[in-house]
């Protein structure tokens, strides 16, 4: 089963980098590519990404009815939460994809204490039988 792990978190969550120290940021960044060269080695990863939050490169797009879409500055939508980056893994079951996100939510932040991100977990859907 497939499942994608979607790393979640709001523009003041994010903020909270810049106020890190050098060495807990370093911390940090270790513990994630640690995390995805685990996934990597034990053969589990299929793709991960992280995403740039800057608002520069980020837009909102939605068709409309009337010609012109509409193009929102992003990634900071209306809610304030925004998509940080992603694992996709390959693992037997819902429980082991958890158990996984859980230890991407536990990295170390300012003191090393653990910054508890919310990942969310999605099976990818495998598409409908189609006739072309």
């Amino acid at each position: 089963m497939k499942f994608m792990l979607l790393m979640n978190g709001t523009q003041t969550n994010f903020q909270t980098f810049g106020t890190m120290s050098m060495d807990d940021l370093k911390t940090h960044v270790r513990f994630m590519k640690r995390f995805t060269e685990e996934l990597q080695k034990t053969g589990k990863l299929v793709a991960a990404e992280g995403l740039d939050i800057s608002p520069k490169y980020t837009r909102i797009v939605r068709a409309t009815k009337h010609g012109a879409p509409s193009v929102v500055d992003g990634p900071f939508a209306e809610t304030k939460e925004f998509l940080a980056g992603y694992w996709i893994v390959q693992v037997a079951d819902l429980d082991e994809a958890v158990a996984i996100a859980a230890r991407a939510s536990a990295a170390p932040g300012a003191g090393g204490e653990p910054i508890n991100i919310p990942i969310e977990v999605r099976l990818v859907a495998d598409a409908p039988p189609v006739e072309v």
